[in-house]
């Protein structure tokens, strides 16, 4: 890649970096291109360069974000963290984006997460799957996780709770839980008998 194409792609993820963090920050209705363009240090015009319209860069703000929590996602697995600390940094950073998240936004993703081949989906088949199986056997070896416990049941229980939290009727509740659904998942009821 030459010095133009990459001062191009820096731009274009200055842009959606900016469009993230006002979206994150204040939902999308409330968000105008002359603010995302202030926050980016870009004119309007380079923004629609970029974006032909609004409802594009949100889509494009879209995959960007989850793009982004799928290599957050990978970074703690691969990590050299032991396995506890790997668990306690993925219930933190969904406690932080719970947090942090602006609830139109967060309906936003969700609704795009509920239609059919959406983006989401790809990225869980693709790479979530695969991380959670490292994850699971890591755990295995180390002894964090029964080793009679069969992938196969994990992951089923895994894509319940995706299954489920796609309806609409509960994606809408879901937010406030994050952090506590999150918990369940990796400690069970009992809890961390550790902490």
């Amino acid at each position: 890649m030459d010095g133009f194409q990459r001062r191009k792609e820096q731009k274009k993820r200055n842009i959606l970096e900016a469009a993230l963090t006002l979206f994150m920050d204040f939902g999308i209705s409330k968000v105008s291109i002359a603010e995302i363009a202030k926050e980016a240090h870009v004119s309007q015009v380079t923004i629609y360069n970029y974006f032909e319209s609004k409802h594009q860069l949100i889509h494009d703000v879209f995959i960007y974000y989850v793009d982004k929590a799928s290599n957050d996602f990978e970074k703690i697995v691969y990590s050299d963290l032991p396995f506890p600390e790997k668990i306690k940094a993925i219930v933190f950073n969904k406690k932080e984006v719970a947090a942090q998240i602006n609830e139109e936004f967060y309906q936003y993703l969700m609704k795009e997460y509920t239609t059919e081949g959406n983006y989401i989906e790809k990225i869980y088949v693709e790479k979530a799957v695969p991380y959670f199986t490292v994850l699971f056997k890591e755990g295995k070896e180390q002894g964090y996780i029964h080793p009679n416990l069969s992938d196969e049941a994990i992951l089923f229980y895994v894509q319940m709770l995706k299954d489920y939290i796609q309806r609409e009727d509960i994606y809408e509740k879901i937010l406030p839980l994050t952090e506590d659904i999150t918990n369940i998942f990796f400690y069970g009821i009992v809890g961390n008998q550790n902490d």
